[in-house]
């Protein structure tokens, strides 16, 4: 007889796990399904973003950051580094440790939860509104029921037609976060959030790195003025992005890509580099769940189609994260599959995609929540815009990193924020303050009569929110 439950989540990523928690936390008897291994064929649960997406990411650009700083920007503090070297394995050891220590910490917390884990694929077999039968494929077989099922399968990368990933010369997002040399001549399609960050980690360890996009202009979702701060930025620092390109063939070698293509100005141009990324954006990853066998919607992008609850067509079946509509984040997908379990139980789960953060975390970092200025002009938007550079903040001064600015958008009558738009050192933590105002509905007003901590670099929120009303203190 198969294993009775009350909520079965397949999917043990950021909306996966996070729903098994929560679902548990409400009383229900839950259980969690997830395929990813580890080197030694044990459970790796966190989904790509901690297997190979957020969290070794973000591990490779901090140890990146600390090698540039040491080889340029600590003289300047007084700190002399002599026979500066590169072990670019222990980096990638420290980065696979970080990883290890998020997959156990979340097998830790669904035993601390009393989640029962299994360690396979998960796919529908049969089922209704009163319970479904999900099979388990792993190391053994088995058959597993529940009334309710929450399906966090995540997304793929997306590789370019006819060119698929080998992971050794053509890499996705996995492989560019495992390059066991460093690469001479990078090239990078695509200049969204991975392919940049991917590319600064590289350059600042020696790559010289070019990225190929295809639209003509830079962070189009970004707020303008932003994005050509940030342009300027990464031009300094040796990032080369060629904008508007069209990729003809991509050729692997013996030890090398040959990349063919027309740039803004349509002239032909090849290339060769030693390793290619592409990162062209994902795809939901529904393979192996047999949605046709039990009749489960997807839409004509290949997502699970769901409403405004992630209730899917069928009866007491849920989806959430990156294999559903909306932006294809890990703090997204987390919101949602607490918001599943609470509805679940009865409750009113809530996520309000007009205050999700987003950040790229690159140096100097970009974050934002809410409309952007070209936005607010479509939409016919009355607004007042106040921005400060942190060239003016005592704080950045000290760090001697003062690249970058805040900038506020509030409604020219009411105040209230709609935007709030930043470049600069820590912006993923500035951006919170933004989060939890507009959550509140606030005013660039209530800001800026904060107070905030000297020196900090918060105060350069305070002063952009002090400068939609034009009465800025330290600019």
């Amino acid at each position: 007889m198969s294993k009775q439950f009350d909520v079965v989540v397949i999917g043990g990523g950021p909306g996966g796990y996070i729903a098994a928690i929560r679902a548990a936390q409400l009383g229900f008897n839950t259980a969690c399904i997830d395929e990813w291994k580890n080197a030694k064929n044990g459970p790796a649960p966190g989904g790509t973003c901690t297997n190979v997406g957020c969290i070794p990411s973000k591990a490779l650009l901090q140890s990146s950051e600390h090698y540039e700083h040491a080889g340029h920007a600590f003289a300047e503090h007084g700190i002399e580094v002599k026979g500066l070297g590169l072990n670019l394995g222990q980096m990638l050891a420290r980065k696979d440790n970080v990883v290890k220590q998020n997959n156990e910490g979340i097998l830790y917390l669904f035993k601390k939860n009393k989640v029962t884990f299994f360690h396979g694929r998960g796919s529908f077999v049969k089922g209704d509104a009163n319970a479904y039968e999900i099979n388990v494929a792993g190391a053994t077989e088995e058959t597993i029921t529940a009334k309710h099922i929450i399906v966090a399968t995540g997304s793929n990368p997306r590789a370019l037609p006819g060119t698929p990933f080998d992971e050794k010369l053509i890499l996705s997002n996995t492989g560019a976060l495992a390059i066991e040399a460093v690469p001479a001549k990078l090239g990078v399609i695509g200049a969204g959030v991975i392919g940049l960050e991917m590319g600064s980690v590289w350059r600042r360890l020696g790559s010289d790195v070019s990225v190929l996009e295809a639209l003509p202009t830079f962070l189009g979702a970004v707020d303008d003025q932003i994005a050509k701060e940030a342009a300027k930025l990464f031009t300094k620092q040796g990032l080369k992005v060629s904008l508007g390109v069209t990729i003809g063939a991509i050729t692997a070698g013996k030890n090398d890509v040959t990349v063919e293509y027309v740039d803004a100005a349509g002239a032909a141009q090849k290339v060769v580099y030693d390793k290619l990324i592409v990162s062209i954006g994902r795809t939901p990853n529904t393979i192996g769940l047999n949605a046709e066998g039990v009749g489960l919607q997807l839409d004509e992008r290949g997502f699970i189609a769901v409403d405004a609850d992630c209730k899917t067509n069928l009866p007491n079946v849920w989806a959430v994260g990156d294999v559903v509509r909306g932006p294809m984040l890990a703090h997204k997908a987390e919101e949602e599959g607490v918001a599943v379990a609470e509805r679940i139980a009865g409750q009113h789960g809530h996520v309000n995609f007009n205050t999700i953060p987003w950040v790229i975390y690159t140096s100097p970092e970009i974050a934002w929540v809410g409309k952007t200025e070209q936005q607010l002009k479509a939409d016919g938007v009355a607004y007042k815009a106040g921005t400060f550079p942190f060239l003016a903040n005592g704080r950045a001064r000290a760090l001697g990193d003062t690249s970058g600015m805040v900038k506020f958008l509030a409604d020219a009558k009411t105040d209230e924020i709609l935007g709030v738009h930043i470049v600069g050192p820590m912006a993923s933590e500035l951006i919170s303050e933004a989060v939890v105002a507009m959550e509140f509905r606030a005013s660039a007003e209530d800001i800026a009569r904060i107070c905030h901590a000297h020196p900090s670099l918060s105060e350069a929120t305070k002063e952009a929110a002090l400068a939609v009303d034009k009465r800025s203190l330290n600019f």
